[in-house]
């Protein structure tokens, strides 16, 4: 896919599965909403409202690509590369590229699992 097409992708997710307010009722919506938030935080407040729920979301994101079984190895370390350096808030990762490389592992994922999958409520996460 084509950058443009997986911002498109990205784009009809975000406004098919995520809601206003709160966390999403799907797997699919989650996933695209955790990098948003990810990279809304880092780039809009320099991570100056970081706090467990920005955890949450960033192992959530890990943990649920990760363990899809559709990346390759290089892949996996890719994500796992990326997270890692995005859970360094105390120095906030301000440019696109991560947040764009896992929007693109995000849509890759989808692109698997288009059949909205339910999400469990996390209680513990408040963004």
């Amino acid at each position: 896919m084509s950058p443009e097409e997986y911002f498109e992708k990205a784009k009809f997710m975000w406004h098919g599965y995520v809601p206003v307010l709160g966390q999403a009722e799907t797997v699919q919506g989650e996933l695209i909403r955790a990098v948003e938030k990810l990279r809304n935080e880092a780039q809009r407040n320099g991570n100056g409202n970081w706090d467990h729920g920005h955890e949450i979301l960033a192992n959530y994101l890990e943990t649920t690509l990760k363990n899809s079984r559709i990346f390759t190895k290089m892949e996996i370390r890719q994500i796992e590369s990326d997270i890692y350096r995005l859970l360094r808030y105390d120095d906030p990762y301000l440019k696109d590229e991560i947040y764009d490389r896992l929007t693109a592992r995000v849509v890759d994922w989808y692109m698997k699992n288009q059949k909205p999958i339910p999400h469990t409520f996390n209680p513990n996460l408040h963004r």
